[in-house]
């Protein structure tokens, strides 16, 4: 039996105290879901779990799976990701800008639910936010702002609900992004 590494990616909870989801309750609601290793990563909504890759079901399977289990147990419905460790990897690996180069701060991956069309993005004016700029990957958005998502004009527009409509998204600073891609990476038995 392969066991396989994933994380979920929980939108919008802890935020101004509004859909309190405390870490301390999600590692045993998702360890009751009978996945093993759970560990959580910030106050963010950021879980890791390992599970058998043939029982899975899939990503949307699993995401669907813990969304219940939060709707369930705490009373309100979240949007979840689920994506495995060799995504999150290459993800990562495939960033446009010099990740090594740069702040946590200052560089942001948009995890989304499904592909997106880069029409969506046609009526930005991209020079109009430089330096801050961004690009699009698998399922994701890499996002640049020098000083930080808090003062970020192309952060602002980015996030608003009708230019994704339709499609979950959520997002992570970078190093999050790397602890992720750490949490969920195949042990060293070298």
């Amino acid at each position: 039996m392969t066991v396989k590494a994933y994380a979920a990616l929980l939108r919008g909870i802890n935020v101004g105290g509004k859909k309190k989801v405390p870490m301390g309750e999600l590692r045993p609601l998702l360890s009751g879901l009978g996945f093993g290793d759970v560990r959580t990563h910030l106050q963010s909504g950021n879980a890791v779990f390992t599970t058998a890759a043939d029982d899975a079901g899939g990503e949307d399977a699993l995401a669907a799976r813990v969304s219940e289990a939060i709707e369930g147990h705490f009373g309100f419905a979240v949007d979840v990701l689920v994506r495995d460790g060799a995504y999150l990897k290459a993800v990562a690996d495939a960033c446009p800008f010099p990740a090594s180069a740069l702040e946590g701060k200052q560089l942001h991956v948009t995890y989304f639910s499904e592909p997106v069309d880069a029409s969506r993005l046609d009526g930005l004016d991209r020079a109009a936010f430089l330096p801050e700029e961004f690009r699009l990957g698998d399922r994701a958005l890499y996002l640049y702002t020098p000083d930080g998502l808090g003062r970020s004009k192309l952060g602002e527009v980015l996030s608003r609900p009708a230019l994704f409509k339709g499609v979950i998204a959520t997002s992570r600073n970078w190093n999050t992004v790397t602890k992720l891609v750490e949490l969920t990476g195949e042990p060293d038995h070298g």
